[in-house]
C-alpha cells in the first residue's frame, strides 16, 4: 500500500483568524525561552480567547537590538456575525495581557513587529505603554519607533504599533497510532517538519485531547471528541469511529500565515509522522463542513 493508502479520505477544516507576528529578544536565553513559551501557552481560541506559538529562534543578527531572538505569533478568532472591528479590539486586549504578563515582567525584554505585509497596525500605547501610568515615552530606537515603558528592572521596550492580517487556523491532522511510543515519536517528528516550513505555528504541540462543537455542557465550551475516544470504544459499540489496533489519537493543529502555507505544512507533517512504526493511519477533524472557512482534503496534499 503506498502512504497515500493510511490516509483517511477525509478533509480537515480551517478557520480565518486574526494574527500578528512579533520579534522578542532578551539578554539571555534562558530569559527568553521562558518569555517565549510562557506567552505562547494556553491555546484558548476554542473558548473564546486567544492562542499563539513559536515560529522560529533568531541569531543576533537577525534581531532588531542585536540579541537572541525568537519570532511568536498570536491569534484571535473572527466572529462573523459581527463587525471585524469587534473581533479586532477584542485580540488586542487578548493580545495586551499576554505581553504584559508574560513578556513585559521578564527582565530586560523587548517585544519588535515583524509583519512585513500588515493588513492594519496596532497602536500599543492604549494597553501596554500605559503599564507606565503616565511616565512611559516614545523615542526611536533601532529605525523603529518604540514605547519605552519604565519598570523597577529598568526598562520594557515595545515597537509602538504591531501589524495584524488575516491568516488561516485550526487546520489538523490526527496520528492513529497503534502505541504510546508512536503519539511521541511522530508527534515529534511530524512537529520538527512542519515547523521547517516558515510562517506557521502549532499552538498545542502534540494535543491529546482533541474536541468537538456539540457538547451536554455548552457552559464550559467544547468537550471530548467522545466517538474518537480509544477508551470508550467497547462502551460506545457502533457509535465508536476508533479503526481496530489504534489506541491513541493525538492531534497536531497548525496556524499560518496563508492556506497554501498551512498546506505544506500539513503535508510535511502527515509524511514525517507516516514513517514511524506504530502510525496505523492518518485522518483529521471536521465538522461535516458547517463551522470552516476551509475544507484542506488530506489526500490532496500528498503525490
Amino acid at each position: 500500500m503506498t502512504k497515500k493508502g493510511f490516509v483517511e479520505d477525509t478533509y480537515a477544516e480551517a478557520f480565518e483568524g486574526i494574527y500578528c507576528r512579533v520579534v522578542v529578544t532578551a539578554d539571555d536565553e534562558e530569559t527568553l525561552l521562558k518569555a517565549a513559551l510562557h506567552a505562547t501557552a494556553t491555546p484558548s481560541i476554542v473558548i473564546g480567547r486567544i492562542e499563539g506559538g513559536i515560529e522560529k529562534w533568531l541569531s543576533e543578527k537577525e534581531t532588531p537590538d542585536r540579541r537572541k531572538g525568537v519570532v511568536l505569533q498570536f491569534w484571535g478568532g473572527i466572529d462573523p456575525k459581527k463587525p471585524f472591528s469587534e473581533s479586532l479590539k477584542k485580540f488586542e486586549v487578548e493580545l495586551s495581557y499576554r505581553i504584559r504578563q508574560d513578556i513585559l515582567v521578564k527582565p530586560f525584554t523587548a517585544v519588535f513587529d515583524a509583519l512585513p505585509k500588515a493588513l492594519g497596525r496596532i497602536d500599543m500605547m492604549e494597553r501596554v505603554g500605559h503599564c507606565g501610568d503616565g511616565y512611559e515615552w516614545v523615542e526611536n530606537r533601532h529605525g523603529r519607533e518604540v514605547i519605552v515603558v519604565p519598570i523597577m528592572v529598568p526598562d520594557f521596550i515595545i515597537e509602538r504599533f504591531l501589524g495584524f492580517a488575516r491568516g488561516v487556523m485550526g487546520a489538523n491532522f490526527w496520528i492513529m497510532c497503534q502505541t504510546k511510543e508512536a503519539v511521541m515519536e511522530a508527534g515529534r517528528k511530524a512537529l520538527e517538519a512542519i515547523h521547517k516550513v516558515e510562517g506557521v505555528v502549532t499552538p498545542f504541540g502534540i494535543c491529546s485531547a482533541g474536541s468537538k462543537p456539540e457538547t451536554r455542557y455548552p457552559w464550559i465550551g467544547p468537550t471530548t471528541n467522545h466517538p474518537f475516544c480509544p477508551s470508550l470504544k467497547e462502551r460506545l459499540g457502533k457509535e465508536s469511529k476508533v479503526p481496530e489496533g489504534v489506541h491513541y489519537i493525538p492531534e497536531i493543529v497548525i496556524n499560518g500565515v496563508s492556506l497554501e502555507t498551512v498546506k505544506k505544512a500539513m503535508k510535511a507533517g502527515i509524511e514525517a509522522a507516516l514513517n514511524v512504526k506504530g502510525v496505523m493511519k492518518i485522518s483529521a477533524g471536521n465538522y461535516g463542513g458547517k463551522l470552516g472557512d476551509y475544507k484542506i482534503y488530506l489526500r490532496e496534499l500528498l503525490p
